[in-house]
């Protein structure tokens, strides 16, 4: 297998996707927004600064999800992906994409937003493999728990090698933007970092690793 790995946020996309999920939210008047807008700014500085919570996070957007049905969340994730994410979708992950599928490389979205946000989003770069913090559903609900291991940091690799399930790569590519992603890069045999925050700069040019710009 020849594997071709893809985060999501600020690398196939021009934004953060659940930091956005969150905004979205307070703007269509759904959620309190003061104390969502303090949260979600605070857990999405966490992040930036490599000191997330994976657990916490997710929990708390979550609890939005455990007071809707599906076919609610379902109808405002597709206005989420109209109003916000689609615009966001960088031509340059598109490319690439489609230049590793041409090659019959086998691609794996992979990102620490939950499967909720990410999944329709990835499906719509045309990547159905996902690998994504995973919420509990049970009997048709969110129950507003996580399930796995959080996919952040070292818990990406982890949750690949649980994918992998024994299957041999003999090939590998990794593509994302943060620091938070430096054990999935180092994993991989060609590491490309996307529009790389200051501390991936430093690493990825310490390590020659390609870098590329996919914001224009």
């Amino acid at each position: 297998m020849k594997l071709a790995l893809f985060d999501l946020d600020h690398t196939l996309l021009n934004t953060d996707s659940d930091y956005s999920w969150g905004e979205f939210l307070v703007n269509e008047g759904l959620v309190d927004p003061i104390r969502h807008r303090q949260m979600n700014d605070k857990f999405y500085e966490d992040y930036k600064a490599g000191q997330l919570d994976p657990i916490a996070y997710n929990e708390f957007v979550f609890e939005f999800l455990t007071q809707h049905d599906a076919e609610y969340l379902t109808d405002l994730h597709e206005s989420f992906m109209k109003k916000v994410i689609r615009p966001q979708m960088r031509l340059e992950g598109f490319n690439a994409i489609e230049k590793h599928r041409a090659e019959g490389h086998v691609l794996v979205g992979i990102t620490a937003t939950s499967d909720f946000i990410t999944a329709p989003i990835f499906r719509e770069f045309g990547i159905t493999e996902i690998i994504a913090t995973t919420a509990e559903v049970i009997h048709g609900k969110y129950t507003g728990k996580v399930i796995n291991i959080p996919c952040y940091q070292k818990g990406k690799l982890a949750r690949l090698e649980q994918w992998l399930a024994g299957r041999s790569v003999t090939e590998s590519w990794a593509y994302s933007d943060s620091f938070n992603d430096r054990f999935l890069l180092e994993y991989a045999d060609h590491a490309i970092a996307v529009c790389p925050d200051q501390r991936l700069t430093e690493l990825a040019t310490q390590q020659h690793w390609v870098i590329q710009d996919w914001s224009l």
